[in-house]
């Protein structure tokens, strides 16, 4: 029963992997954006971590992740005769990726850190029926990849610890490159091996060589990691530069997570957000079984005081202390915990169990911002056929049509899944409005959409205007239904994206509850429309 169970869970994880939702801009804007532009001859913009004076974000973990396969799937195309595969294809096949290291690493870390076998085979598909495992894990997040580092920095400090008659030199070598992938990928990797690691120094007492293959190992990945960012940072500089002016990005992001205003730049939240807010929205009815077995008895049950718990209890106190908190920060502690929960055979918890991942794994792995992706990879086409439709019959040789395109209350379009330009005809330019008020909207399309042209030729070298919004956007109706011909703006539906919720559209404090979900949920999708003016002929 629990292979067909598991089965099906691999299957819905698969589902998941390949739906294009859009949790948070850094799975696109922190990964492949970083490599797209440097492989291919794709639009890319670097993040302001990438570009600031001082970085405060490695590459030296983002090169095995996304820079290899990216390399080896243009090396394919070049062979077969092709300069640049399709950015649809990069995107899944980064995302393809991401499902085979959560469904191998993952899985198998959960199993080998389960001591006892009859508990083995429960918890692997109870890790694998939570949303976070079907989404976040399946996105190219840095957190994804810090769950799996997490999980096999306990498997081998688990292994080290057991194994007490031999060193464990190898053990500790991987150990190391695990611990300074981690630290280099998120400065919250310690937070999470801190307390476990603690059990390491019996060990390391005992078998002092275990420690300088751990100390050493460590300082030469370090080295090599110093060495991959002070390259990318800097191009030119030669060894002796990387040696006299190293980029330690870790250092560089920790000194700029502990400066408050710095992170009031993103938002504060209060020091109990993880464990109020966070904690229960990535494990929902787990949560309230692990606070409820904990209230019950006198003492803190067995099953809590393993390395599995403490990393995850104590990373989560420590994580904590910084103000800035958001859910996925915590998505190492989802097997964990899930995998220290003894759960009897509970029809209720079983019910809601499935409800709250069915539900959550709809709205994050479909829904949320699930029309950015399928949108900007449309977009070339949707322009092209457009511009063709609507511009002067004259020769392509005689001008570049200039195109913006808009995009509001969405998250930040990936600028690299627009691809290859092929042709010289369209320039298009993406602008990120963000979540401007209708006003300043209305204001920035009446400056941008040009007046009526008086002849062909300045018609033909004329900017061409599209918007991307949300249909929940009622302030755009003005420009969409017949009353918009008195504005003197029209917007013209070109494209549309049904599987798309914007969260941040929500607003219950001024429509009430009923009225905001009717109009974002009822209203859903992601739309592309042309701008144009009403009274041009």
């Amino acid at each position: 029963m629990w292979r067909r169970t598991y089965l099906l869970l691999l299957v819905i994880r698969v589902y998941f992997a390949l739906s294009p939702s859009y949790l948070h801009p850094d799975e696109n804007f922190q990964g492949p954006e970083v490599f797209a532009g440097r492989i291919f001859s794709y639009p890319s913009q670097l993040p302001w971590e990438f570009t600031s004076e001082k970085p405060i974000r490695s590459v030296f973990p983002l090169w095995p992740t996304y820079d290899v396969p990216m390399t080896l799937l243009k090396g394919f195309y070049t062979e077969s005769g092709t300069l640049n595969p399709p950015p649809h294809l990069v995107y899944y096949v980064l995302r393809g990726g991401m499902f085979l290291l959560s469904f191998v690493l993952e899985d198998w870390a959960v199993y080998e850190l389960v001591p006892l076998p009859r508990h083995r085979r429960a918890t692997v598909v109870l890790v694998a029926s939570s949303y976070v495992t079907w989404t976040y894990q399946t996105h190219t997040f840095s957190n994804s990849l810090e769950t799996l580092l997490v999980a096999w920095g306990l498997v081998l400090i688990q292994r080290i610890i057991e194994n007490k008659r031999r060193s464990s030199l190898f053990a500790c070598a991987v150990l190391s490159l695990i611990a300074v992938m981690g630290v280099f990928n998120r400065i919250t990797f310690p937070a999470f091996l801190l307390v476990p690691g603690l059990r390491l120094l019996p060990h390391f007492w005992r078998k002092p060589y275990s420690f300088l293959s751990f100390t050493g190992f460590g300082l030469f990945f370090f080295c090599i990691a110093v060495l991959v960012d002070t390259t990318f940072y800097n191009p030119s500089a030669s060894l002796w530069d990387a040696l006299h002016a190293p980029v330690i990005t870790p250092l560089n992001n920790l000194l700029y997570n502990t400066d408050e205003s710095n992170l009031a730049l993103h938002g504060l939240h209060p020091r109990y957000h993880h464990f109020l807010v966070n904690l229960p929205q990535l494990l929902g009815p787990a949560y309230v079984a692990i606070i409820l077995s904990v209230w019950k008895l006198a003492a803190i049950p067995s099953w809590l005081k393993n390395m599995r718990a403490a990393s995850a209890i104590s990373a989560t106190v420590l994580l904590s202390i910084f103000p800035h908190q958001e859910p996925r920060f915590l998505i190492p502690c989802v097997p964990l915990l899930l995998s220290c929960l003894r759960v009897r055979k509970s029809r209720l918890f079983l019910a809601t169990w499935v409800v709250f991942n069915a539900a959550l794994g709809f709205l994050m792995g479909v829904y949320h911002q699930g029309g950015v992706v399928p949108a900007q990879l449309a977009m070339p086409s949707i322009v092209s056929k457009s511009v063709h439709e609507t511009g002067p019959i004259i020769s392509d040789d005689d001008f570049q049509r200039s195109v913006t395109v808009l995009w509001w209350k969405t998250y930040s379009p990936p600028l690299w899944l627009l691809g290859e330009n092929t042709t010289t005809l369209l320039d298009i330019e993406t602008r990120d409005l963000m979540g401007i008020s209708g006003p300043e909207m209305s204001s920035e399309l009446e400056k941008m959409v040009p007046q009526c042209p008086h002849d062909d030729s300045s018609d033909a070298s004329r900017p061409y205007i599209f918007v991307v919004a949300p249909k929940s956007a009622t302030f755009l109706d003005r420009y969409t239904t017949p009353l918009s011909h008195e504005s003197g703006l029209a917007l013209r539906e070109l494209w549309t994206w049904r599987n798309h919720i914007n969260l941040d559209d929500l607003d219950f404090g001024t429509d009430g509850i009923f009225l905001t979900l009717r109009r974002v949920i009822g209203r859903r999708g992601l739309s592309v429309w042309a701008a144009r003016r009403t009274d041009c002929v």
